[in-house]
């Protein structure tokens, strides 16, 4: 992606106001589509009383499956053994991370859930480059986590649990969606996996769905966390990196926690202390360094090679 960028970069010299342009509208829509991505946690909460967390994840698999395979069309008939293999164990990992992740946000709020979730992509970066910046960044997230988590006698740790366990499944979905990558072109793995994602959770939904008998605006909530937090950021994710570069996309991706925390506190007044605000600037903060990282190890990198 750095160096489509380059390359886009000499090729519209002199129109500078148009790089501009792409460059804002990209990154309006890396952060619309993290701003939709929380709107639509908060959308899917809304249903948790009626259908519960394992029933809003069931209806988002559904949806994310419908809206992915006519997109993409991937052609399951011809994937071979090597490729089944990592792509069903991203189905396995993609609802753990999402089921995870809700029964987080039911515990313990939207905010600090996606605070604890996001500690799995940092993990992925700081392993990937292991020096005294990464270091830094690993402790500078783990004093965030420990103001996060701190034990106290009202401290929820299951909610905390199911926050690690989702930061541990984003990490392995990663690692997995680089495995599938390089074995299936383009996004076909992804969405085969989503939909035998939603396979798996099918049966658990239509026994909720058929036992729970929720109402029009359970059912509406539960779809709307599938457009807002699915489709919705899918296509806005597409869009942003066609425009910007792969390391501003993943450093704005750091919105995430503090998006997560805004909507909390807005939509359903959870508030947060001056140590959790600290402790999910941290995270943000440990994060964006090490995005920057790569960057500045390739920068390096070539000033050695040059000299």
């Amino acid at each position: 992606m750095t160096q489509a960028s380059g390359t886009g970069t000499g090729k519209h010299s002199g129109k500078s106001g148009s790089g501009a342009g792409q460059r804002t509208s990209g990154i309006a829509a890396a952060a619309g589509g993290a701003l939709s991505n929380q709107l639509g946690a908060a959308c899917g909460s809304l249903a948790f009383p009626s259908i519960g967390p394992a029933g809003v994840v069931a209806v988002r698999q559904l949806v994310a499956a419908m809206i992915l395979l006519p997109l993409v069309r991937p052609r399951i008939r011809s994937l071979t053994r090597a490729q089944w293999w990592p792509v069903l164990l991203l189905a396995v990992v993609f609802g753990t991370m999402n089921l995870t992740l809700y029964l987080a946000i039911d515990r313990i709020g939207l905010g600090l859930a996606v605070t604890l979730e996001f500690c799995g992509p940092l993990a992925v970066a700081l392993l990937s480059f292991r020096t005294r910046n990464s270091a830094l960044c690993a402790l500078i997230a783990g004093a965030g986590v420990i103001a996060i988590t701190r034990p106290q006698p009202s401290t929820d740790y299951l909610g905390i649990g199911f926050g690690l366990i989702a930061a541990c499944s984003w990490a392995a979905y990663i690692l997995l969606n680089r495995t599938i990558g390089s074995r299936i072109p383009g996004m076909q793995g992804t969405a085969t996996a989503t939909a035998v994602s939603a396979i798996l959770f099918l049966p658990f939904g239509a026994g909720i769905l058929i036992t729970t008998r929720p109402d029009a605006f359970t059912l509406l909530c539960a779809v709307g966390a599938g457009v807002l937090a699915s489709a919705v950021p899918f296509a806005a994710d597409l869009t942003a990196l066609r425009k910007i570069p792969a390391s501003l996309f993943g450093t704005l991706m750091s919105l995430n926690p503090v998006l997560a925390a805004l909507v909390g506190a807005l939509l359903f007044n959870e508030g947060l202390g001056v140590i959790e605000w600290a402790g999910l600037a941290l995270i943000v903060t440990a994060n964006t360094i090490a995005l920057l990282l790569p960057e500045r190890t390739k920068a390096a990198t070539s000033r050695t090679n040059k000299s």
